[in-house]
């Protein structure tokens, strides 16, 4: 099996926060599919056959004199992803109540069980802002409200809200990679009221929903969160991670100007999620 040769662009940034997250949501954009936050910056890759020269010319925060940026790019051998996700992931217990496990794991006696097929996506419980998410889902009623996972990712969040009495979930992540991993994970697992989509918040605009999860990143809520309280039901709940504690006042003002008032906010090793409820 011939597998796909990534290049990968290791960015050192300073200051970091709010940095690496501005830069992160320029590089979506751009065309690059798999990040990592690193202790200086962020690690971003890009399929060769996607990259050229000119992939970083619209990266506008490369040119900002309030950062110091600079990068090194790295060619890196074909891998089996498959094979390298299987080696390391282990199975994750969310609140003693949620298992999220691999199709090799031995289901665990919990009251949800997801089998996740992660490949490259985001969102298989491991990461904070993902266990975070899930850890306040399990503190909400699900049963007959109509749920958003916007960023799906790996749909886990999706699967959860079905697993937890949703009747009708839409699924949309802007990435091909998570369109079709969250396809390949809500078939996985049975689910028969998820709607996958490929694309962004221009989906919903006509929609309406009681739940909306959003774990995406900073300037990306920033600029959604007025379309998503749009989108919600009157006494609706907006689900929010995908940023750090000192990024919350931003978060809070524009959640404000939106109607939404806060309810619960969790925090784990910097990383924060929040619940608000629409008025």
């Amino acid at each position: 099996m011939t597998y796909p040769l990534y290049i990968g662009y290791y960015f050192e940034v300073s200051p970091t926060i709010p940095g690496s997250e501005i830069l992160m949501a320029e590089l979506i954009l751009a065309g690059f599919e798999s990040f990592v936050i690193t202790p200086k910056g962020l690690e971003a890759y890009i399929q060769k056959k996607d990259e050229s020269p000119a992939i970083l010319n619209a990266v506008k925060i490369l040119n900002n004199k309030s950062f110091s940026i600079s990068y090194r790019i790295e060619e890196i051998s074909p891998v089996n992803w498959n094979a390298q996700w299987e080696a390391n992931f282990k199975p994750v217990t969310v609140d003693k109540r949620c298992h999220i496990r691999a199709p090799f794991h031995a289901q665990a006696d919990t009251n949800f069980d997801i089998v996740i097929k992660p490949k490259m996506s985001f969102g298989t419980g491991h990461h904070q802002t993902t266990l975070m998410m899930l850890q306040l889902m399990l503190g909400t009623d699900f049963k007959n409200k109509s749920v958003l996972d916007m960023g799906c990712g790996t749909a886990v969040l999706a699967i959860l809200a079905e697993k937890m009495g949703s009747p009708y979930v839409e699924a949309i992540d802007i990435d091909e990679w998570c369109y079709q991993n969250s396809l390949e994970n809500t078939a996985l697992n049975s689910c028969s009221n998820i709607r996958v989509l490929k694309g962004d918040a221009t989906l919903i605009k006509t929609k309406k929903f009681d739940c909306i999860l959003a774990n995406i990143n900073r300037n990306i809520l920033l600029r959604d969160i007025p379309e998503y309280t749009t989108c919600l039901n009157a006494n609706g709940f907006l689900f929010l991670s995908g940023f750090y504690e000192n990024d919350i006042p931003a978060i809070q003002d524009v959640c404000k100007h939106s109607n939404l008032t806060q309810e619960i906010q969790i925090s784990n090793n910097e990383w924060t999620a929040l619940k608000f409820k629409k008025q």
